[in-house]
């Protein structure tokens, strides 16, 4: 389904709306839907389809996966969370997954960017280097 213009800039309103200080306000999105979904305007699908998918975008930046190719020690975990919220903010939280195709190091994606330390990455530029 294509979204119109409108229902774009609207959601982009509305996102605008649910900031404070750069945090997504839970209180204020729920009323936001509740209101939409209540009057139903022009376009309202469209709307709360690109509202869903800005505020999963907003989250995410506020949410790490950290892999590794092994289970991380609590106190690892911990080390990796402080470096994180201390960077990024304190609300910063985590999420730790076991990937053993990495073979080593660590591999964090908070948001869209992603930090790859692991083995893995560092064989192929390796392999992509001497292919060149």
């Amino acid at each position: 389904m294509k979204i119109s213009k409108e229902a774009r800039r609207t959601a982009r309103q509305l996102i605008r709306l649910t900031l404070r200080d750069g945090r997504v306000n839970e209180l204020t999105a729920r009323s936001i839907v509740a209101k939409l979904v209540a009057d139903k305007p022009r376009h309202y699908i469209g709307i709360l389809g690109t509202y869903h998918r800005m505020l999963k975008l907003e989250l995410a930046k506020r949410h790490a996966v950290v892999e590794s190719a092994a289970a991380l020690t609590g106190t690892e975990r911990n080390d990796v969370l402080s470096e994180l919220q201390k960077k990024h903010g304190a609300d910063v939280t985590a999420e730790y997954r076991v990937s053993p195709e990495l073979l080593g190091g660590l591999r964090v994606t908070l948001g869209s960017t992603v930090w790859d330390g692991s083995m893995k990455a560092r064989l192929e530029s390796l392999r992509s280097a001497l292919l060149a």
